[in-house]
């Protein structure tokens, strides 16, 4: 089992263009901009809704630990 994540793992690091995801209604705006500015609009939007969800998990955690020890 550990060999096969290490493996799937390696495999998304080596290929990271092929793993691109993006929908067709953001690709063609940021395609047609000139200047980016639309486009690292997009990329903060994605950082922002990546980044949302772990820090919630980990205030849930750091509760539950905190809630433990004592």
């Amino acid at each position: 089992m550990k060999t096969k994540l290490f493996l799937i793992t390696l495999l998304i690091l080596i290929f990271p263009y092929t793993m691109e995801a993006q929908c067709a209604m953001c690709r063609a705006v940021v395609e047609s901009e000139a200047d980016g500015s639309t486009a690292e609009g997009i990329n903060n939007g994605i950082v922002y809704l990546m980044a949302i969800p772990y820090i919630l998990v980990a205030g849930l955690f750091y509760f539950i630990y905190r809630r433990m020890r004592g």
